[in-house]
């Protein structure tokens, strides 16, 4: 069997190139996907600062959903600070560092701020030089609370040394004068304090807040820090990054230890842990995490350690839509092969092949054309990864630290994926006749089958009717996955085509055929036949190209629509004009809002910051989890922002109190007055209580935590930007201009920054998914390519035949140039009107209009795309056959 299949690969070569490039590119864009999918799930960040401790114990930086993947947490938890004289004491360690982080910055001579990696916790302890690897140190180690150390990376752009005084905002307070002792030759080793000025600005001294405020918070006992669930009621001052609830805690703990007792003393101290949280009754060390080797990287940059969590989010997103695509043209180019050799099959059956021997040839002829084209594939599927990393890192997605992993087993799925797909294609091509008698086989493949299968001409009504049921969810649901259902609905149409299309084609032709008028040219008269004789074979094309149409305008339009919704929500929901940040700083500084408050033309400003939390709900009777982005908001947001609130009021946004948006409001019952379970993004659990509910989700995100509940549960402690909503003069713009200019690292910018219709306001996310929807189009169209090329050079015999009987090369080349144009308008309108109704019913739902938001260029560009490649691929095969004389074609097997 397997000689026989190769003898018959041997001369079908170009039937079977579509086949072996459809393998190659679709090995190559599931190789891709994979490895993204694995280092999603396996990489690791290098250990940076951390790389001088054996052992790091830590809160656990992801949260554990029963059942599913973990997800990353991307605030800075944290572990009581009494751990760290109780794992000094375990056997083996030679040394026990409690490390805290907090918001530092280091300004030039010119009063700029010199950039750091991370400023929302550059600022350290001197003891936390003993995590590093070998620092060299040039000075003496901080003893004052006026003296700093820091890395030479930093030093050497603030231009000073050791014995320099230099300007330093630490903490969110005004800039101070600091002594330089050191210099640090390590990298990542940051800004340096003396270990008691470090703890004071980071507000882990004692019981209370080191600003005087006092705490709110408490350590509740489970290991990582307490929820702080009260306030003080107004909700309007900034936190700064001191907090009470972390008071009598460490970010991390690092142990080095004694050559070769790495292993033990983690362990030890995993048993403290445990000890600490029975005897804490309530699991003091349940979140808390001993790590040790390459787990030390996600701790040491847990922001930088949730880009793997979307790693694996677009690797999901991109396999639905990939496999579908490859599948599609896997079915498409096998049939276009296996329908070439229906004589040689028919044939076989007729001297005594069973119907299950006729499928293994089909099979095994596929799977060695796959075998040779899927190793090439996956080698270009690693190279494929590689590229679609550095485009995160550039659009700055991914962090530049986070790498790759590579390993055999990205390409063993794809081989498995891959021969699954070719055995069930060849086998479903060659079903027909396989089944055939012999007799009907070998009368049959001379020509296809004249009447389209009513089971397949209603499977695939069955399935545009779904689609188009399935366009109906962003009606329903103004969501991101709402939108998603119009993409999903468009490629369910296109399949839905690929097997009613015979019937449809069928029609065209036999309409045309009606109408032709008795003078008609000879070219278009044969065109007409050839399209009512063979509508099996062009509806394969037409569907094919059709596919290419609906999937680039309902996967892009769904796109910059969304886009469109979004900056809409927020154009029309931020009252404040101008927004006040200060990123190189880690936050906004004390003072600053005081001080916009009480400028002149300034009528209202409140601080509002994001973070990440998970949602814990039930969706029927099952426990389900989301994580979502969070706006932090204190009951002074309504003067500048309107998220649209139609129940309950942002004012009551003070103490354990959230907002949501009514879309998830509705879905998880979770209305005015409600409890909902969420997880921070330090991973402290909360049920806060329900007080708003809002409409422009899509704008400003599914919740809205209030200021005190999210103080003490975030990295830097400090206000991202402050918005400030002025009464529209020149002379107040001036003002704020200035304030901004007095404080060093302040940047004032308007809050409208573009309309969100064109691609350049796109956002990295967008930019990602139209880069996909190229490379998916480039594999579409060149798979169509080879297999209307394909089907051309089989029709080598027709050609020969009808030049035989006196029609001239002139007259053939404009048969097969109206075929190629029915062809290309046939595609272009199908694949519209399979898009139509998800568009208008998309853009219903998100613009309240019936058009979607987009590029008006995109149709035509994919028209022209779509029509020249039908002329193209028809127009060069031809040529060839008509080089070659007729009775040598028809001499030829193909």
């Amino acid at each position: 069997m397997l000689h026989l299949a190769v003898r018959m690969a041997g001369h079908r070569i170009s039937a079977l190139l579509a086949v072996a490039c459809a393998v190659l590119g679709g090995a190559a864009l599931i190789t891709g996907t994979g490895v993204l999918a694995e280092s999603g799930l396996r990489s690791q960040l290098p250990a940076g600062r951390l790389a001088g401790a054996d052992v790091v114990v830590s809160s656990d930086q992801s949260f554990h959903p029963a059942g599913d993947l973990p997800i990353a947490l991307p605030e800075r938890g944290t572990v009581p600070a009494a751990l760290v004289d109780r794992l000094a004491a375990l056997p083996g360690v030679t040394a026990a560092v409690g490390d805290v982080g907090f918001p530092a910055a280091v300004l030039d001579a010119d009063g700029r701020v010199v950039p750091a990696e991370e400023p929302r916790a550059a600022g350290h302890g001197w003891s936390s030089t003993k995590l590093l690897t070998d620092p060299k140190v040039r000075g003496t180690a901080p003893a004052g609370a006026a003296e700093v150390a820091l890395d030479s990376a930093t030093a050497e752009a603030a231009g000073v040394r050791a014995g320099d005084g230099v300007e330093v905002v630490a903490a969110g307070r005004s800039a101070a004068t600091y002594r330089v002792t050191a210099v640090v030759d390590a990298p990542g080793a940051g800004i340096l304090f003396a270990d008691r000025t470090a703890a004071r600005l980071s507000g882990r001294e004692g019981g209370g807040s080191s600003d005087g405020r006092g705490s709110s918070g408490s350590n509740d006992g489970d290991g990582v820090t307490g929820r702080r669930v009260g306030g003080d009621g107004s909700g309007s001052g900034n936190s700064g990054a001191t907090t009470g609830g972390r008071a009598g805690t460490v970010d991390l703990v690092g142990l080095r230890t004694e050559p070769g007792a790495e292993e033990s003393v983690a362990a030890a101290a995993r048993e403290t842990i445990e000890d600490a949280g029975k005897a804490a009754s309530g699991g003091a060390g349940a979140d808390v995490i001993v790590s040790t080797g390459s787990g030390r990287g996600d701790i040491a940059s847990p922001g930088a350690g949730a880009a793997r969590s979307l790693l694996i989010l677009l690797a999901g997103s991109l396999s639905g839509i990939i496999m579908m695509v490859i599948g599609f043209v896997m079915a498409s180019a096998l049939a276009v092969s296996i329908g070439g050799q229906r004589r040689d099959l028919a044939l076989m059956r007729a001297v005594g092949a069973t119907p299950r021997q006729i499928r293994r040839l089909a099979a095994a002829q596929a799977s060695i054309i796959a075998a040779v084209a899927v190793v090439p594939g996956v080698g270009l599927g690693y190279l494929l990864a590689g590229q679609f990393r550095r485009m995160l890192v550039d659009r700055e997605v991914i962090p530049a630290g986070l790498p790759l992993t590579y390993s055999p087993l990205p390409a063993l799925a794809t081989v498995l994926l891959l021969g699954l797909a070719v055995q069930v294609s060849a086998r479903s091509a060659a079903w027909r006749t396989s089944r055939l008698p012999a007799t009907e086989a070998v009368a049959e493949s001379r020509s296809e089958p004249r009447t389209p299968s009513k089971i397949r001409i209603r499977a695939g009504l069955l399935l545009i009717v779904a689609a188009m049921t399935l366009s109906a969810v962003p009606l329903l649901s103004r969501t991101v996955l709402g939108a998603a259902a119009t993409s999903m609905a468009g490629i369910i149409g296109a399949i839905g085509l690929a097997l009613a299309g015979p019937a449809l084609v069928r029609g065209i032709g036999d309409t045309a055929a009606r109408r032709l008028r008795p003078g008609v040219s000879a070219p278009t008269w044969l065109a007409v036949a050839n399209i009512r004789g063979y509508a099996l074979r062009l509806s394969g094309v037409v569907s094919a190209l059709a596919m290419a149409v609906v999937f680039v305008l309902t996967y892009t339009l769904a796109q910059t629509t969304v886009m469109s919704a979004t900056a809409q929500d927020t154009r029309t929901g931020t009252l404040a004009q101008r927004s006040l940040s200060a990123p190189g700083l880690g936050g906004v500084p004390d003072g600053v809002l005081a001080d916009v408050t009480r400028t002149d033309g300034v009528r209202a400003a409140a601080p509002v910051s994001d973070t990440t939390v998970v949602w814990e709900y039930e969706m029927f009777g099952e426990p389900e989890v989301e994580a979502a982005s969070a706006m932090i908001l204190t009951p002074a947001a309504p003067d500048v922002l309107d998220l649209g609130v139609r129940d309950g009021s942002l004012a009551r946004l003070t103490g354990d109190t959230v907002a949501v948006d009514s879309e998830v409001a509705r879905s998880r019952d979770a209305g005015v007055g409600k409890r909902i379970d969420l997880v921070l993004g330090d991973g402290s659990r909360v049920s806060p209580e329900v007080v708003a509910v809002y409409d422009r989700g899509l704008g400003f995100g599914p919740v809205a935590v209030s200021h005190d509940l999210a103080e003490g549960h975030t990295t830097a402690g400090l206000d991202q930007r402050v918005l400030v909503r002025t009464d529209g003069t020149d002379a107040a713009l001036r003002e704020l201009t200035e304030l901004a200019a007095s404080r060093p690292g302040l940047v004032l910018e308007p809050t409208d920054t573009g309309s969100g219709d064109s691609l350049g306001d796109a956002p990295a996310t967008v930019w990602i998914n139209l880069a996909t929807i190229v490379v998916l189009l480039g594999y579409l169209l060149l798979s169509i390519a080879n297999k209307l090329v394909a089907t051309t050079a089989q029709r080598r015999n027709e050609i020969a035949t009808l030049r035989l009987n006196g029609t001239t090369p002139r007259q053939i080349l404009a048969m097969m140039r109206r075929e190629a144009a029915v062809i290309g308008v046939a595609a272009v309108a199908t694949g519209v009107l399979l898009s139509v109704v998800p568009l208008v019913l998309l853009g219903v739902g998100f613009l309240d209009r019936p058009w979607p938001a987009g590029p008006v260029w995109l149709l035509p560009a994919v028209a022209l795309t779509v029509i020249c490649t039908a002329f193209v691929t028809v127009e060069l095969p031809t040529r060839q056959a008509l080089r070659t004389a007729p009775a040598h074609a028809l001499s030829a097997r193909e």
